[in-house]
């Protein structure tokens, strides 16, 4: 397989349908046509929603009710993938469906296999549409929606680029213009989005930027745009259009990149300054520095670290049991988390 740079598009559910819920075959038309252009260039994955706003009409009086979504899923997955690769096919494309669940990449060994699967449909120039399994997905361990999966793609994968598509033209600022570009994602940034989410989708502004704040600390360049310009993919690639999230500085391994976005959180602790200043530098995580236990956890479970402003500072992989944190804490030298093993976010 040629090793070319990883893209991760993701489209929501209402920049790929019509103001009455129906798939817009117009732009799905020209998204093949402009990822076609593409293709030869990077390994490709679509993170494409729509599937429950596809189905949903096969439905008797709808409501929105969680079993109805997820038998619209089941109905509206395959007229999604259908259509896709109906204008693919236009371009000599194939297609395969990936149809993901949260443990895939909470799981190392199954999203290592994930993985192998992906690099093996890209060897064969095959693109993957990739969604949540809403058919089957626990109600308790779901993606928060689309832009997450789309991020853990593309941080467990290495991706060199994401594109979040969605219904406005990129991130505005309080005069109602788009926002071109940030250097950093900070609390301030976070400010700038509305609560309100889309009539078709479960995401928001909130939720990209909350997920591109994590992709671009990992590394990978993030455009937020919407499909209404021509050749929008395009132009949203060159940084035309849209609102481009600045990658920063990331030389962390592979694993520690998926123990920062694809593990679960089973756990919480707040830890002093003289603690929080040992982890930036690089040292291990020592019980004598813990302020509290706020959420426990096993041996071997990941772990997130609040500074003493209560504020999420890392997040580890743990070497003992919070138990054993609360009643040896005085402890000098009892080692919570390796430094190999602590990842700052």
């Amino acid at each position: 397989m040629t090793h070319k740079p990883i893209l991760v598009l993701k489209f929501g559910t209402a920049s790929i349908t019509t103001h009455r819920g129906d798939l817009n075959e117009e732009i799905i038309q020209t998204i093949c046509q402009q990822v076609a252009h593409l293709h030869q260039n990077y390994n490709m994955v679509l993170v494409s929603s729509g599937a429950v706003a596809a189905g949903k009409k096969k439905l008797k009086n709808f409501s929105g009710q969680l079993t109805e979504r997820k038998a619209a899923a089941a109905i509206g997955n395959p007229l999604l993938l259908n259509t896709y690769a109906q204008y693919f096919a236009l371009h000599g494309i194939s297609i395969a469906q990936s149809l993901c669940e949260r443990h895939h990449f909470s799981n190392r060994n199954q999203f290592l296999q994930l993985q192998r699967t992906y690099q093996e449909l890209w060897a064969n120039n095959i693109i993957p549409i990739a969604n949540e399994n809403d058919v089957v997905s626990n109600l308790e361990l779901k993606f928060s929606d689309n832009d997450e999966l789309a991020t853990l793609i593309a941080v467990g994968f290495g991706a060199h680029l994401m594109l979040l598509c969605t219904s406005v033209p990129g991130v505005l600022g309080a005069d109602g213009n788009v926002i071109p570009e940030f250097k950093t994602i900070d609390a301030s940034t976070l400010q700038l989005a509305t609560k309100e989410k889309s009539a078709a989708g479960l995401g928001g502004m909130t939720s990209k930027l909350t997920f591109a704040r994590l992709a671009t600390q990992m590394g990978i360049k993030t455009v937020i745009f919407g499909m209404k310009t021509q050749n929008a993919i395009l132009q949203a690639i060159e940084g035309k259009i849209g609102t481009v999230c600045q990658p920063q500085a990331c030389n962390i391994s592979a694993r520690n990149k998926w123990l920062a976005s694809g593990s679960l959180i089973s756990g919480k602790l707040q830890i002093d300054a003289g603690a929080a200043k040992a982890i930036t530098n690089r040292h291990s995580l020592l019980a004598v520095g813990v302020v509290k236990v706020l959420q426990h956890f096993e041996e071997g479970e990941v772990f997130e670290i609040l500074d003493a402003q209560n504020q999420p500072l890392a997040v580890a992989k743990s070497r003992i049991n919070s138990r054993k944190i609360e009643s040896n804490n005085k402890l000098q030298n009892l080692e919570i988390a390796h430094t190999d093993d602590i990842v700052l976010i």
